[in-house]
């Protein structure tokens, strides 16, 4: 084994413990972005969406994501991830490989958690956090990054803008039309009714590890210590750089002051913008999808709550959704020429490429996602009951509250 094969396993292996802390980071902006009597709850859902990732992953999920040619979906490996002939598991031995794509599952599956949150019965998130991580992720997966049809295509998705936050947002937006908006979030009138962040600097700690993990997204993505990694580091920090003050800028012309809340998702949004293309677009054009990316998170998360009424207390399907297909989209027209040269691609074949992936991986995940959350909304249930919401979901599924000594505030 030589030096840089060395360097490749060690920048690998940083890279996904990064990966991995963003686990973290999502804990802290889920729970501080809802309220206190959900806080535990929040915390054992991205807790056990890490547990049950990686074992789902492991067992299944790592071989039809990357298990053999099949354009479709993998077909060998099955219970036995190491069997599989890959070349990366050459370059960088079966451990490090598998690791790194496991953290990668478990974060769509996070994504899920807070667009639902305050009101899905905890027994129903653990089985379709499982069924993400077995056969939804893993799927789309493969048809990106496993050799499938769509990296045939010529789609380019470098580190997860489609594969990664897309799945998640569009999982995220069936589920929580499913089981509808919490208690008292919609007034008689239909007009929504702001239910406060119980703890903004715990939202802003979560964003701040969130940033600081994504270089490892991004950069590690490159499984190697090549010399890019610079400079996929700088179009990941321009690009979020731009999302937040664009969305500062647009919330303080709107609602006459700055919002906090909505400048932090700004951040998460330009982060989720440039990972499709990080790797083949200049610095201005990361600062240009950045910037896009700023305005399309503030007009989702605003359409999704006051037109189209799907609650969604983090703005998940704002960051995650909305701002992976604009970011995987946009990097068709921002891509340079010599990166279009080096992936000997057309840029109007590659505009095309990428509405089709961006197209294919919907109509999977909106399918996959009713028949998940319908199925257990009409067996086991998915929302909790009345009584539950309003006494929180701490004390109902867990028995415990998150601030024990502190008197809560009551919803009711």
């Amino acid at each position: 084994m030589d030096v840089q094969q060395l360097l490749n396993i060690v920048w690998t292996c940083i890279a996904a413990f990064l990966v991995f802390f963003m686990q973290a980071g999502f804990a802290m902006v889920e729970t501080g972005f809802t309220r206190a009597k959900n806080s535990s709850n929040i915390i054992m859902k991205n807790l056990m969406d890490f547990v049950l990732g990686t074992l789902c992953f492991f067992v299944i999920g790592f071989a039809l994501m990357f298990g053999g040619s099949n354009p479709i979906v993998g077909t060998t490996g099955f219970f036995d991830p190491t069997s599989i002939d890959l070349q990366q598991f050459k370059d960088l031995t079966p451990g490090v490989f598998m690791i790194f794509q496991t953290v990668f599952c478990a974060t769509a599956a996070t994504i899920v958690s807070g667009a639902m949150a305050e009101r899905t019965k905890f027994s129903s998130y653990l089985i379709y956090s499982a069924l993400i991580s077995l056969i939804i992720y893993p799927i789309t997966g493969h048809w990106i990054w496993g050799g499938g049809w769509l990296a045939e295509l010529g789609f380019h998705d470098f580190a997860g803008s489609t594969a990664v936050h897309s799945v998640g947002g569009w999982l995220a937006l069936v589920g929580a039309a499913t089981v509808g908006p919490r208690i008292g979030k919609y007034k008689a009138d239909g007009t929504p009714r702001a239910i406060p962040a119980h703890n903004i600097a715990l939202g802003a700690l979560g964003v701040f590890i969130l940033w600081f993990c994504w270089f490892g997204f991004n950069c590690g993505s490159t499984t190697a210590a090549t010399d890019t990694l610079g400079s996929i580091a700088m179009t990941t920090n321009l690009a979020a750089a731009a999302s937040t003050l664009v969305a500062l800028v647009i919330t303080w012309m709107r609602y006459g002051k700055p919002d906090v809340s909505m400048t932090l998702n700004g951040s998460l949004a330009g982060l989720v913008g440039i990972t499709a293309g990080c790797d083949v677009v200049s610095n201005y054009g990361a600062i240009a999808i950045g910037a896009i990316c700023g305005v399309v998170v503030v007009a989702v998360i605003e359409l999704l709550d006051k037109k189209i009424k799907i609650d969604d207390p983090v703005g998940a399907c704002g960051v995650h959704l909305a701002c992976g297909v604009a970011g995987t989209l946009l990097t068709a027209f921002f891509a340079t020429g010599d990166s279009l040269k080096l992936m000997d691609i057309t840029r109007g074949a590659f505009i095309k490429a990428q509405f089709i992936g961006v197209a294919a991986v919907a109509a999977y995940c909106i399918v996959g996602g009713l028949i998940i959350f319908q199925g257990l909304k009409h067996t086991i249930g998915l929302r909790a009951s009345e009584e539950e919401e309003i006494a929180g979901m701490d004390i109902s599924e867990h028995g415990i509250s998150g601030y024990a000594d502190f008197p809560l505030k009551s919803d009711h």
